[in-house]
C-alpha cells in the first residue's frame, strides 16, 4: 500500500464532540481564550472508528481479521475484561490459542483491524507495543467557538416514592456544556514502512474511510450532539518517503476566523459557511509526479467554491 495523508472535515451541532462522559466537561482549548478556536483529541476520533467496525464487522467479519482489541468487554460474571483477557478471547475466537501461548502479536495482527492500523501497547507479560501507521493529529475547529452551560430538570425519580411522598431524586436539576456549532478539521497520515511492520493493507485502508465517514454517523449520544462528515480527502503518494503536510492549512472556510471575530458571533449552521479546496488541489497539480491518487468524499449538504468534481467519489 502507499503512504498517504487524510484530511477529515466533520461538524458538531448541540453536544459536546470530546466530553469526559463522567464528568461535566467543556471543550477543550488548546488555543488560548482569546484566539476562540476549541480542538478535538484522536481518542473519539478512533473510537468511532473501532466501533463502526464493531457494527460492521460482526465478530470479525466473514475472514476473522476484524476483531476489535481496544473495547469494553463484559464476561459472564459481569466483570470488565482486561487486556490479557480480550486479547485471549480473540485467539479463541478464532482458534489461535496454541499460536497466542508463544506469539500473541502475530495473532493480534493477524485478526483485530484496530492493532494493524492504531497499532498497540500490549502491557501484559510478554510485553510488545507496535507502531500504528495510522496517526491522526489535532482537529482544530476553523473558526472561535463558545460553548454554553445549560440546565434541565430530572422528571422521572430513580427510586419509587415513599409513604411520605416523592421519591429523594425527582425534581433533581441536570447541568451540562453545549457547543452550538462548529466545524472541525482533523489531519492523518498513513505511513507504508509502519504498515509493512503492522500487516495493514490496502482492505483495511479502505475500510478506514469508511468508518472515518459512517462512524461518525452510526455513534450518536446526546452529549456528543449531532456529528456529520463534511469532507474527507484521501491523497496517496508514489514515493513512501514524500508527503505535502499540513493539508488542514491548505483549505480554506469562508467567512474565516477574523470575519467572525470582527462580526462578533460563530456560524450557527452549515449553510453559513463555504469550504474551498482550490489551493490544496492546486499543490495536488503541483507534485503530480509524486502523487497516486488523490479523491474526495463529500457530504450534499457542503457548500463548495471551484472545481473539485475530478477527485469525488461516491459515498458509502
Amino acid at each position: 500500500m502507499n503512504s498517504s495523508e487524510i484530511l477529515f472535515i466533520k461538524a458538531v451541532k448541540d453536544g459536546i464532540p470530546n466530553r469526559d462522559p463522567l464528568n461535566d466537561s467543556d471543550a477543550r482549548r488548546l488555543f488560548p481564550e482569546e484566539d476562540g478556536r476549541i480542538s478535538l483529541s484522536d481518542v473519539s476520533i478512533k473510537r468511532d472508528v473501532r466501533d463502526f467496525v464493531i457494527a460492521y464487522e460482526n465478530n470479525g467479519g466473514a475472514t476473522q481479521k476484524n476483531h476489535i482489541f481496544v473495547q469494553e468487554k463484559i464476561n459472564d460474571k459481569g466483570k470488565l475484561l482486561g487486556r490479557g483477557s480480550l486479547a485471549e478471547l480473540i485467539a479463541r475466537s478464532v482458534g489461535a490459542e496454541k499460536q497466542a501461548k508463544d506469539d500473541m502479536k502475530s495473532v493480534l495482527k493477524d485478526h483485530c483491524f484496530d492493532v494493524r492500523t492504531f497499532g498497540i501497547v500490549y502491557s501484559v507479560k510478554p510485553k510488545f507495543h507496535l507502531t500504528g501507521p495510522v496517526q491522526f493529529g489535532w482537529a482544530h475547529s476553523l473558526h472561535p467557538v463558545d460553548t454554553q452551560y445549560v440546565q434541565g430538570t430530572v422528571v422521572m425519580p430513580s427510586t419509587d416514592s415513599n409513604d411520605e411522598g416523592e421519591g429523594k431524586t425527582q425534581g433533581t436539576i441536570w447541568t451540562s456544556y453545549t457547543l452550538p456549532f462548529a466545524v472541525f478539521a482533523m489531519p492523518a497520515v498513513i505511513n507504508a514502512k509502519a504498515a509493512e511492520h503492522s500487516g495493514m493493507t490496502t482492505a483495511d485502508q479502505e475500510l478506514l474511510l469508511r468508518a472515518l465517514w459512517q462512524g461518525t454517523q452510526h455513534r450518536q449520544a446526546r452529549g456528543r450532539g449531532q456529528q456529520q462528515p463534511l469532507i474527507l480527502v484521501h491523497i496517496e503518494y508514489n514515493d513512501p518517503f514524500y508527503r505535502i503536510g499540513y493539508p488542514e492549512d491548505l483549505i480554506a472556510m469562508a467567512p474565516d476566523a477574523a470575519a467572525w471575530k470582527a462580526a462578533g458571533k460563530q456560524p450557527s449552521s452549515l449553510q453559513d459557511v463555504v469550504f474551498d479546496l482550490t489551493r490544496l488541489l492546486a499543490v495536488v497539480a503541483e507534485k503530480r509526479e509524486k502523487i497516486a491518487r488523490c479523491r474526495i468524499w463529500l457530504h450534499p449538504g457542503v457548500k463548495i467554491s471551484g472545481t473539485v468534481e475530478p477527485f469525488v467519489q461516491p459515498l458509502w
